[in-house]
């Protein structure tokens, strides 16, 4: 997935907790490390069926590009011209990184245990937040 759809994917979310209706705004309040510690996981299981996990790293890299010049032509006025230039400008990168299998695996038990003892929370709490906010049909 291309780094500017899963940052757009991930910011869905917080758009609509921001304007969701009462019930949703508290079941996404109160199940936030139920749902962080879910995508932990999805990402340490990735990691291990690929076999590393991915980084990134900012780059700077130059780019030809059209300058805007201002000079005074031969009457004394201010004119505006364009001229080539170099500009400098960040890129984001993604590269793979090595993992060790062992360390993900142990990695993974924990958040599955770690997912397993929040769910039970997680399920209570969207309960109360039904019965505190009452969606009409």
């Amino acid at each position: 997935m291309p780094r500017n759809i899963a940052f757009a994917a991930a910011l869905i979310p917080l758009a609509l907790a921001a304007c969701g209706t009462p019930q949703e705004r508290c079941i996404a309040r109160n199940t936030d490390e139920y749902r962080t510690v879910s995508s932990l996981l999805a990402e340490v299981e990735g990691n291990i069926a690929r076999g590393y996990a991915w980084e990134e790293r900012q780059v700077v890299r130059d780019r030809l590009t059209q300058c805007r010049d201002y000079y005074r032509d031969d009457e004394g006025k201010v004119r505006v011209g364009y001229s080539p230039c170099w500009r400098d400008y960040v890129d984001t990168e993604r590269y793979r990184v090595p993992i060790d299998p062992a360390a993900e695996a142990r990695k993974r038990d924990n958040l599955a245990a770690r997912k397993a003892a929040l769910s039970d929370r997680a399920q209570a709490v969207v309960s109360a937040c039904r019965e505190a906010y009452p969606e009409e049909a």
